[in-house]
This record gives structure tokens, C-alpha cells and sequence, in this order.
């Protein structure tokens, strides 16, 4: 840092903090005077609008810090090469030190752009249980990413979610710190290459219990002690930090204990840097800074904002500059010294050399020249994803469909293609520009398009647009089949549709003819779901959070009808998160879960349906059986939530049940058991050794995943009643056995002992080996020694 720091102070204050600001990419945009273009057209949009890098010397003129929103723009992937090129060699030209720009994407599942390369949401990333799956996914994502020239990525969402009410469970992988740690490393992993030598840095976000809220509102405070914080929701944060070098953190919009994230020094200076041991860069969520007096009201004005954010260790503002462009105010208000302008502009000089964007220092690798993408290995890689994270929640032998059989498909959504995808799509990003026209035009009832602002958008109800987004979607992806056209094309199945039932639906359901419509038939198939996206009415998304967790329309009620036909019921389900549908688990003979696939959802759910693939998905996240168990997870504490291994059980007095599909759950069609061989220490005592041994008593061979949990028997400090600690997906040929040895450090079950050091003591820890958090095969209980971390 040494030969940056002499950089930082050659600059004057107003080129520092040209380093610590964005700027929004349609702050570029110019519109072609064509009076005959329509603008709410891909097509006119590509003739109409041109970025004019010119305006970088007019809106930036001491430098340009970072690019925001670079995915806004309908280009062809040429144009955004040009585009991303000519921003850069501006940049550079009004930088007196020649110093690039971080230009940043969303990569969520691919990068978010109608051009971008698309995966399976990260809820169903998380359900394969295959880490290094996901590492070749995002492998395939960053060499896009440098192939434009964009060198942040916007990814991944390390929050647990634990209240699936919050609208973006589906960005997250789940509800358990392993999961999510193992996940989320791989995902850094392959966007950073095995080497760190691809030019594109991954980001850590939401730092932190952004997931966690009161009444799972988004933004709103959470109610969670630093002890949790730490040793629970802060554990993605740091294995990706100690495993994958993440050196980018993003803040949460939330506020802990009355200090908002972005103002919270604890948060971003104690904990992330001082204990988790950061030494990267700290971006603001989008408006977060702004939000610390226009939402939190702890600042006065953009000033005192500016100044609490830099103070408390975050060093970047997001999107644009609407509050840091008062630092310079700040600095000679006395408000924050220039000391701490200059330790963010190190911090964001060292990420720039580290993708070789500060002349006369090089990253200290040399970074490789990305490939061009293989399609059909992309196509590929995100059928494996989806094959492996399809659900099947139960079944009682009416799965897979027998050859011959009617079938008799029900359910709108059975048609539909949209359902199939999430926020932070390229389906989703198409469809703000369509929302935003309709607002702006004023054809939204009860919205003023004069003082209508962006981020309302999320929260904006739009009736009537779901068709005209359908519509979009298939002009996107025209040769992907809906579900039904999936299932009609398979040889052998004799497939009726019939159009009952829907998210839209504000009537009641015409049981007699819904029941004369399916009568016949061998099998019912019920497709039901959620929508999900920014804009529109979706019920889940970025802001769109729910009180009642239930299918919307009348969907829960033509299930009920369903089950009275004479046929046995499959329903599919199609969400991004936990719904509670214990109606729909009674009703059905069996229940599969797509957690939204994209582009691959319709073919793989009816290979899967038919046979032709196996099942693979465990769930990333418990299903409750009523709303009011939420928050719902399987290592809750002793003393609380559903499961108690030793002492009373705490219950309701109307629900006397656990969870409906508890975590790490799935069923398949092979007859595989897990047996547990035997749990030991390692020689030194820091590891755990399970054998365990996985027969296939069937003629058909398949997949399981061999979970191994612990629970920590005694402590001072009230320690969960089960902890993930490894896992491994298992491949059985038919009539065979396959041996899995799985190793875990005993690290991962350190905590925040009461001296504040971090560890585990003496005593006895119960090791469990299964198949999900509640199918347990076997377990040994191990004598382990105190043992404390080296640092932090």
C-alpha cells in the first residue's frame, strides 16, 4: 500500500473524493432527436439512446470513481464492449494520474443484461448442495464480466434468510451459516479464478442481518444482539474473507440497535475489519448514505451524512455521489478529518490496481485473457444446476409418470414462462423499462408521474401487466417451452391442459367444471406459484414482502378442489422461497419444488416429473407450517424454536408440530440409505472424520446428500441445538455402496466466548450423520478440548 499511499498524496481533496463517488451510466445517455422512434421498443431503444463519454469531463472533472448501473443499457454485446472501452479511455483522460474507472454489474445468476449468460437464482444455487458447481457457474459469469470490460461484480448475497416473508429469500442461499459460507465461497472463487487472476472481483453482501428485519419489512431495523451477529450471521462474511479473499463488502440498508449500517462504526470498522479481519473496500447499497437523512433521520442533511459514513469505514457511495459530494464541506466543517478521506481512497486505489486500472501499478498478478463463452457449456452447466435443485418434497409412488399415462395439466402458471424467473434477470432488468414508461406516461392510476421517483418502482402495483411481460419474456426466449409444452412433447404422455386457477385470479374457482375438465384422467398436475421481480405485481422481489406467505389468487383454493378428483394430485410448486401450504402437502399424493430455474425450469421439472432425471434438490431453507412459527430455522437455540434434544419442549398451544419440510430435506426416486459408520477426532483433535456408508437397494441408480450436523452438549454460553458442519452429494449406481469420508475443522463450531474471544470449550460434542436436519441415521458423541481462534 506503501507506493499507493505517495498516489494518494499527490491528489488534491477534490480528486480524492472524485475516487470515493459513482456515477450512474444514463447519466451518459443522449437521445437521438428520431421523433419516429418508438422508445418503448428493444428496437428503438438501441436507435435512440448513444452514451456520450464526453459528459464525463462535464459531471466528473476531478475523476471518475466508479460506473453504477452499466446494465441499463440496450446494447448488443459489441455495443457495451465499445461503450465500457470508451468510458475508460475518458475516464483516464480527465484523471490527471490517467486513473481508470470500477465498473459494476449485477451477477446474481449471470450477468443482468438482456445479453448476459443466465443460471438458476442463487435459493436454487443453494438447494444443489454442489459448491463447486456453482465455482464453474460463476467461472463462466466472470469471463463475461472481463470480456466487456467490467470489473465489479455485484455478488453474492451472503444475508441468511431465516423469515421467508422478506421478498428476496431467493437472492440468498438459505437459512444456515454452512450452507451459505460454503456457497458463497465457491461463488467468489469462480468469479475471482483459482488464481485471482481474472480481472473481476466478486461482492460481499448484505453486511449485515439485512435478511433478519422486523416483520421481514426490507430497510427495517433488526432486532439481533452482537453475539448473533457475529458468530451466526457474520460467518459467510468471514470464511469468503479467510477462503475466497473477498475484497469488496457491500452494506445492508438496515439499522442495528438505532445506528444504520452505513453509519454503524461497530459494524464496519470493529467487526468487519478489527475482527473478521477485512482489509478491502466498503461500497453503500444504492441511496444508503442518502437514506441516513432522508429515511433514518440521524443526519441532518447530505453533510453530516457524507461524514458519518466515511467515519464509520464506508468508503464508497453507491449509485452516484448525492451525498459524498459534500465531503469537501465536511472536511473544512471540521466534520471528518482529510485523514479518512485518504484511507478510503487507499482502499479504492488498491482494488483499482488490483484489476490494472492505476498506471505505474500493476496488479500483482499478471490477469489472464477471458475465453470466449462455449454456449453449449453454459447451456450445460445450468441444466446441471437446475436437474440438481428441483425438490421433490414428498411422494408416494404416483412419481415419475408412467408411459401412457392422461395426464391432465392444471393451473395457468402451467403455461406460463415468466413464473420460471427471479429478480436479477435479464427477464426481470427487460421489464423496469415497460413499468417506468406506463408511470411516466401516467397510466398508472394513483401515481403522479411529476413526483414519482425510481425507487418507489418496487412498491408500485401495476395492474394488468403481467400478460405484456409474459409476452416479453417469450420474445426473449423464444424457443424455451412453457412447462405444459415441455410435458406435451414428451413421447408417450397423453397431456390435457386445463386453464384454472391463477395468481391473478379474484373469483372463486368453478369446482364442477374444473373436476369434469381432469375427470379421466391417470395423474392430475397442479402448477401453482409466485411471481418474482422489481416491477409490476409480483408478490416477491426486492420490496415486495409478505404478511400471509400464501399462493396469491385462488391457487390455494383449486388445489382443494383438485383433490376431490378421483385421480391422484402432483403439484409443482414454483417459488423462490418458503410458502406456507400445509393445504397443499394433505392434498397432494406428491409435492415438487421449482425454485425458480430460468430458462431451464420447464424441460428439467418434466424430465423430472416423467423420470428421465432424478430429482436432486434439498432445501436450502425450512417450511413452516403456519405463518406465526416464523422465524423458523433448524439451529435455533436451546430454550427456543421447535426441536429439543435434552429438557422441555417449547410449543403452541394450537400448532403442536414442527416445521412442514424441514432444512436439508428432498426425496428421491433411487432406494438409497445413509448409515453412519463411525465419528472421530483427528490425530491433533481440530477436525471431525464421519464415515459414513450410502446403499442403493434399487434397480435405479441416483443421489443423496450425507449431512453431517453437531451440537455442542454443554457451554457457557446457550449453544444451538444443531450446527451443519459438512456436507457431500453422493452418486449410487443401483445395487451398489459407496463410502464418503467428510472432514470438518472444529472451527466451525467456534462462538463468542464470554471473556470475547472466540473458541469453544472443554466437553462433549454429538456428532449426526443424515439426510436432512430431522432424518437422522446415526450419531456419536466426541470429547473435545478448549480450543481458542488466533485471532478475532
Amino acid at each position: 500500500m506503501t507506493d499507493l499511499n505517495a498516489l494518494v498524496r499527490k491528489m488534491d481533496l477534490d480528486e480524492k473524493i472524485a475516487q470515493l463517488n459513482g456515477m450512474i451510466l444514463p447519466a451518459l445517455f443522449s437521445i437521438r432527436q428520431q421523433p419516429s422512434v418508438d422508445l418503448s421498443t428493444e428496437e428503438g431503444r438501441k436507435a435512440a439512446f448513444f452514451v456520450d463519454v464526453d459528459k464525463i469531463a462535464e459531471l466528473r472533472p476531478h475523476g471518475l470513481g466508479h460506473l453504477s448501473l452499466s446494465w441499463m443499457l440496450p446494447l448488443p454485446a459489441d455495443g457495451l464492449r465499445r461503450v465500457f472501452a470508451d468510458v475508460q479511455r475518458k475516464a483516464r483522460e480527465v484523471s490527471r494520474f490517467g486513473i481508470g474507472a470500477l465498473i459494476h454489474a449485477e451477477g446474481l445468476n449471470g450477468l443482468v443484461h438482456g445479453t448476459g449468460i443466465q443460471f438458476p437464482t442463487a435459493w436454487a444455487q443453494a438447494a444443489t448442495w454442489m459448491p463447486d458447481l456453482i465455482g464453474r457457474s460463476t467461472a463462466l459469469t466472470s469471463a463475461q464480466f472481463r470480456d466487456y470490460g467490467i470489473q465489479v461484480c455485484f455478488s453474492p448475497v451472503l444475508d441468511l434468510a431465516r423469515d421467508p416473508r422478506w421478498g428476496r429469500v431467493h437472492e440468498t442461499f438459505g437459512e444456515d451459516q454452512e450452507l451459505a459460507a460454503q456457497m458463497g465461497v465457491a461463488f467468489i472463487r469462480g468469479i475471482h479464478g483459482s488464481e485471482g487472476d481474472t480481472g473481476v472481483l466478486a461482492t460481499g453482501k448484505h453486511f449485515l442481518g439485512y435478511a433478519s428485519s422486523d416483520g421481514a419489512l426490507n430497510q427495517a431495523r433488526t432486532s439481533l444482539g452482537r453475539r448473533q451477529l457475529t458468530d451466526e450471521y457474520a460467518v459467510p462474511f468471514r470464511r469468503a474473507i479467510d477462503e475466497a479473499g473477498l475484497g469488496i463488502v457491500m452494506n445492508s440498508y438496515n439499522e442495528i440497535d438505532g445506528v444504520p449500517a452505513a453509519a454503524n462504526r461497530w459494524l464496519l470498522t470493529d467487526l468487519l475489519r478489527d475482527r473478521l479481519g477485512f482489509r478491502g473496500l466498503v461500497v453503500s447499497d444504492y441511496d444508503a448514505v442518502t437514506m441516513l437523512h432522508s429515511v433514518y433521520h440521524t443526519a441532518r442533511g447530505q453533510r453530516e451524512a457524507a461524514a458519518q459514513a466515511v467515519s464509520a469505514g464506508l468508503d464508497v457511495e453507491l449509485p452516484a455521489d448525492e451525498s459524498f459530494h459534500k465531503l469537501r464541506e465536511a472536511v473544512e466543517a471540521g466534520l471528518i478529518g482529510e485523514e479518512a478521506i485518504d484511507t478510503a481512497v487507499g482502499r479504492v486505489l488498491a482494488v483499482k490496481r488490483a484489476v490494472n486500472l492505476v498506471p505505474g501499478h500493476l496488479s500483482r498478478r499478471r490477469l489472464r485473457t477471458p475465453e470466449p463463452l462455449d454456449r453449449p457449456t453454459v447451456d450445460a452447466v445450468g441444466r446441471e444446476i437446475a436437474e440438481h435443485a428441483v425438490t421433490l418434497l414428498q411422494n408416494d409412488g404416483t412419481l415419475p409418470l408412467r408411459t401412457g399415462a392422461k395426464v391432465a395439466v392444471v393451473g395457468h402458471l402451467a403455461n406460463e414462462l415468466r413464473i420460471h424467473f427471479g429478480a436479477y434477470t435479464d427477464v426481470a432488468n427487460a421489464e423496469i423499462p415497460l413499468a417506468m414508461q406506463l408511470i411516466k406516461s401516467g397510466q398508472v392510476p394513483g401515481i403522479d408521474p411529476e413526483k414519482y421517483i425510481f425507487t418507489e418502482l418496487f412498491n408500485t402495483r401495476i395492474p394488468g401487466i403481467g400478460p405484456r411481460f409474459e409476452t416479453q419474456t417469450r420474445e426473449q426466449y423464444p424457443d424455451t417451452p412453457t412447462l405444459l409444452g415441455a410435458l406435451t412433447a414428451v413421447p408417450g404422455l397423453d397431456v390435457t391442459f386445463v386453464d384454472a386457477g391463477s395468481p391473478d385470479a379474484t373469483g372463486s374457482v368453478d369446482a364442477e367444471t374444473v373436476l369434469d375438465a381432469v375427470r379421466g384422467a391417470d395423474v392430475v398436475v397442479a402448477v401453482v406459484g409466485e411471481r418474482t421481480g422489481w416491477a409490476g405485481e409480483h408478490t416477491a422481489g426486492e420490496g415486495q414482502n409478505s404478511a400471509r406467505l400464501l399462493l396469491p389468487g385462488d391457487q390455494h383454493e383449486l388445489v382443494s378442489v383438485l383433490a376431490r378428483a378421483e385421480a391422484p394430485l402432483v403439484t409443482v410448486l414454483v417459488t423462490g422461497r418458503p410458502l406456507v401450504v400445509p393445504d397443499i402437502a394433505e392434498a397432494s399424493a406428491a409435492v415438487l419444488l421449482a425454485p425458480l430455474l430460468g430458462a431451464h425450469g420447464p424441460a428439467v421439472v418434466a424430465d423430472i416429473l416423467t423420470g428421465a432425471v432424478e430429482p436432486g434438490g434439498r432445501l436450502p431453507s425450512t417450511f413452516p407450517r403456519h405463518v406465526g412459527q416464523i422465524p423458523l430455522h433448524h439451529n435455533h437455540p436451546y430454550g427456543s424454536g421447535y426441536s429439543h434434544p435434552t429438557g422441555r419442549r417449547t410449543r403452541y398451544n394450537d400448532l403442536d408440530r414442527g416445521p412442514l419440510y424441514p432444512f436439508g430435506h428432498g426425496l428421491g426416486y433411487a432406494d438409497l440409505h445413509v448409515t453412519l459408520q463411525d465419528a472421530t477426532l483427528s490425530d491433533d483433535g481440530t477436525e471431525v472424520v464421519v464415515r459414513a456408508w450410502t446403499a442403493n437397494r434399487g434397480d435405479r441408480g441416483g443421489s443423496t446428500v450425507v449431512q453431517v450436523y453437531a451440537r455442542d452438549e454443554h457451554g457457557s454460553v446457550v449453544r444451538p441445538v444443531r450446527q451443519l458442519l459438512a456436507f457431500q452429494r453422493v452418486v449410487v449406481p443401483a445395487g451398489d455402496s459407496v463410502e464418503t469420508v467428510l472432514r470438518a475443522p472444529l472451527t466451525r463450531l467456534f462462538y463468542t466466548l464470554p471473556d470475547g474471544t472466540r473458541g469453544m470449550e472443554d466437553g462433549d460434542v454429538t456428532v449426526l450423520v443424515g439426510t436432512s436436519s430431522e432424518q437422522i441415521a446415526g450419531s456419536v458423541t466426541l470429547t473435545v478440548s478448549a480450543q481458542r481462534a488466533e485471532t478475532g
